[in-house]
Parts: C-alpha cells; sequence; structure tokens
C-alpha cells in the first residue's frame, strides 16, 4: 500500500486493483459465438488445399471444414476414400468434423446407428456437422486420432501435431459452415439454419434447429390512430 501511495504521488500514476465482487459475463451460446465472433484469415489454414483445418490451442480438439461424399470425409489428416473413383457419383456435401483427445459418452437418444447390428461400439469423440443436421459418435473399434495423438497415451507425434492454432473467440467459415475456438471447446454450426454442435473434453451439445413446419413470425399490422 505504501508504495502504491508513493508512485501516485511522486509520478501521478494509477494502480489497478481486482475486484472481488465481479463476475465474469457468462460465454454467448454456440449459435451466437458464431453468428457474432470474428472471422479469422481462412489462408493460415488451409495448406493450399479447399480444406481448413485446425486444432485448439490446448490441444484437445481437432477440427476440419471439408467434403464428404455419402460416408467418405476428405481429411488431410486420416486416411480415406474420398478421392477414389467409386465415390465420384456421390454428392459432394459441405461438412465440419471435430475429434476429441478425451470425450463424454453418447447420450442414448443420441446415438443414431446399430454398428451393423451388433449395438456395440458406438462411441464418443467425434462430431460430424453437415448443412441439416449435426451428430455426435460414430461406430468404431479402438481410438480416435486425436485420442491417439494428443490422449493420455498420446504419441504427441503425428500429422495432427502439424496443424495451425485457432486462437480462442476466432471463427473459420467454409460453404455456410462455421467453427469457432471458444469456451474450452469448439462450436461449429449452419448459423443461417440453426442447426450445430458443441464440444468439449467434458461435454457436447447438439442443436437441432427450430422445426421445419414452425410458423413463421409475422410482422405486426399498421395500428390505426
Amino acid at each position: 500500500m505504501l508504495a502504491a501511495l508513493l508512485c501516485i504521488t511522486a509520478t501521478g500514476c494509477s494502480v489497478t486493483t481486482k475486484d472481488p465482487g465481479y463476475v465474469p459475463p457468462a460465454p454467448l451460446k454456440p449459435m451466437e459465438q458464431l453468428e457474432k465472433a470474428p472471422l479469422a484469415e481462412a489462408k493460415a489454414f488451409s495448406s493450399g488445399t479447399d480444406v481448413l483445418s485446425f486444432i485448439t490451442a490446448d490441444g484437445t480438439v481437432a477440427c476440419s471444414l471439408t467434403s464428404a461424399r455419402g460416408e467418405h470425409l476428405n481429411l488431410p489428416y486420416e486416411q480415406n476414400r474420398y478421392t477414389d473413383s467409386a465415390n465420384n457419383k456421390l454428392p459432394i456435401v459441405p461438412v465440419a468434423h471435430c475429434e476429441l483427445a478425451t470425450y463424454p459418452a453418447p447420450q442414448p437418444g443420441d446415438i443414431k446407428d446399430d454398428c451393423a447390428g451388433t449395438h456395440l461400439g458406438y462411441l464418443g469423440g467425434v462430431a460430424l456437422l453437415v448443412p441439416e443436421s449435426a451428430g455426435y459418435g460414430e461406430c468404431r473399434s479402438g481410438v480416435t486420432s486425436m485420442e491417439a495423438t494428443y490422449g493420455p497415451k498420446g504419441t504427441k507425434a503425428g500429422p495432427l501435431t502439424q496443424l495451425p492454432v485457432l486462437p480462442d473467440g476466432q471463427t473459420l467459415e467454409r460453404n455456410g459452415l462455421r467453427c469457432s475456438a471458444y469456451n474450452g471447446g469448439v462450436a461449429c454450426g449452419n448459423v443461417s439454419a440453426g442447426v450445430g454442435f458443441f464440444v468439449s473434453p467434458e461435454r457436447y451439445e447438439l442443436i437441432a434447429g427450430p422445426p421445419a413446419n414452425s410458423p413463421k413470425a409475422q410482422p405486426e399490422a399498421p395500428k390505426t390512430p
């Protein structure tokens, strides 16, 4: 305190003290974050391709704004069959795909695949957004690429370690879909449709958007004096 008084007396400098009663504002909801957050320069995340890929600063989530042909995703850090000639007849769909190093299990209501009739092996750690819907989890045996790289027994080596970091609070956009690093995880969504997801090591959220048959708000009729 004496040092602060001497500082003010001698130089006129100010001393900042923390307000013990200050409560930081709550984070925006995922779709609000995607709509309002500043867009990052896409070129830094493209590696000369049409795909935008990034990892969060804490190394817990890696995502790509990319394309899919059927179930085949064009992911630069994983082997895939996206470019196989047999898949050329399939329509190209813009998607957002995220993987986590550690992750929550899917809720029973979010399990959308019976895994070839076995009802076994539907695991979390992966989220996928297409223009009209979002899902969490997939049928697989083993770990995600992120888990193999940055999980508890991760190697800390491989192509995922070369991904650029998307700073917290910034957003990328490709073909109408956006992803934003915020609130300890990543939100991705189709803002115009109100569809998206949020994923983090602790929790996930799927945003379904308004019902297709929901009535649109009608403008108010002019009032007569």
